[in-house]
């Protein structure tokens, strides 16, 4: 009979809950594009290093290798394309451009903390004197800085996307559950789907305008041109795919709510929705991203205050750092694009059970 040692024992407990925690964090790391980092922790912990770095290779080398070779063919072929605009610039003058940016996007928040400090001063020589009806609030009106501009067209598009879902999410589950209401509401879908922005928003425009007569209210009226602009673009996926969801539940499921005398609150809420969850994120995420774009057109368009209109500034600008400028802002869009796809699937990962993303 042979006594195992009791260390030998609590170093294998050990590392079996190490590798418990990496297969929990995985599935975040899944969400968050940095797979690569699960069998980095696996073969830290010496669990098959030889597999783990082929793992490693595919999902962080490969990813590497292709973005250094993709830099080096953009360096290489860039000065050899001319535009009225000059040459285009290569990835170093995109960053140097990237820089200034940031450097300019600095100094206009020092410029408008100075000048708040000035409001503040000047109020307060006010009540000093018992002049209290003198005080105002005087708005800085220097010109909004790189990343206003992209707050301005991320609060916009988040906007637009949540009129877009309040609507679309329970049509959607309307059109699944009564066929009548689905032949109802999917001519309207396939009439207005593929209708452009460009072609939404003059009509938007003159809505807004005729509706919103003031400038003082909550939302100013280029906010709203935009932010509906992209609701009306975004709501079709969003509704396309909760109506599926719902359609696809199981008839077993739909039979035992019937068995259960379910009222109709209690049916959606504890069997529709928790079963057509996963379609209505596939279906959320996608109209996430139709709004992205479709935001960034508007705003060139209508040169309401965002992305877009920085871009379509930059154009008519036409310096020697515009072009590097334009690019950095395509990079820029491109990347929030991926970083509000990535919000969306953690939101789909904490609401669902399911593999199904």
């Amino acid at each position: 009979m042979t006594i195992a040692d009791p260390d030998t024992l609590s170093s294998e407990a050990r590392r079996a809950r190490l590798f418990t925690r990496i297969s929990k964090m995985d599935a975040w790391f899944q969400v968050f594009g940095l797979a690569w980092v699960t069998p980095v922790l696996k073969a830290a912990a010496g669990d098959n290093p030889k597999a783990q770095l082929k793992e490693i290779w595919r999902l962080l080398a490969v990813p590497v290798i292709a973005i250094a070779g993709f830099l080096m063919l953009w360096a290489m072929l860039a000065p050899k394309v001319q535009t009225s605009l000059g040459a285009i610039p290569g990835p170093g003058a995109v960053w140097t451009e990237a820089m200034n940016l940031h450097q300019d996007a600095q100094a206009k928040a020092a410029k408008e903390r100075a000048h708040q400090e000035k409001v503040e001063a000047r109020n307060q020589r006010f009540i000093d004197r018992g002049q209290p009806e003198r005080v105002k609030d005087i708005p800085y009106t220097g010109a909004p800085s790189y990343y206003q501009q992209i707050w301005t067209s991320i609060q916009t598009v988040f906007f637009g996307f949540l009129i877009a879902a309040a609507v679309a999410i329970p049509l959607g589950i309307l059109a699944g559950l009564s066929p009548a209401a689905n032949a109802a509401i999917n001519p309207l879908v396939q009439i207005f789907k593929p209708v452009s922005p460009l072609a939404w928003l003059p009509i938007v425009t003159m809505v807004v305008s005729a509706l919103y007569a003031t400038n003082d209210g909550l939302f100013s009226k280029s906010f709203l041109v935009s932010a509906i602009t992209v609701t009306l673009c975004s709501l079709w996926p969003a509704l396309i795919n909760t109506a599926l969801g719902v359609a696809s539940i199981d008839k077993d499921l739909v039979n035992v709510s019937k068995v259960l005398k379910m009222n109709t609150y209690t049916k959606i809420t504890k069997l529709v929705l928790p079963s057509a969850l996963p379609l209505i994120f596939t279906g959320l995420r996608l109209s996430l991203g139709v709004g992205w774009m479709v935001l960034i057109a508007a705003e060139m368009l209508a040169q309401n205050p965002g992305l877009g209109k920085f871009v379509w500034d930059e154009f008519q600008n036409g310096s020697s750092q515009s072009l590097a400028r334009i690019i950095v802002a395509v990079l820029t869009i491109g990347l929030i694009g991926f970083l509000l796809d990535r919000v969306m699937h953690a939101l789909q990962s904490l609401f669902t059970f399911t593999n199904n993303r």
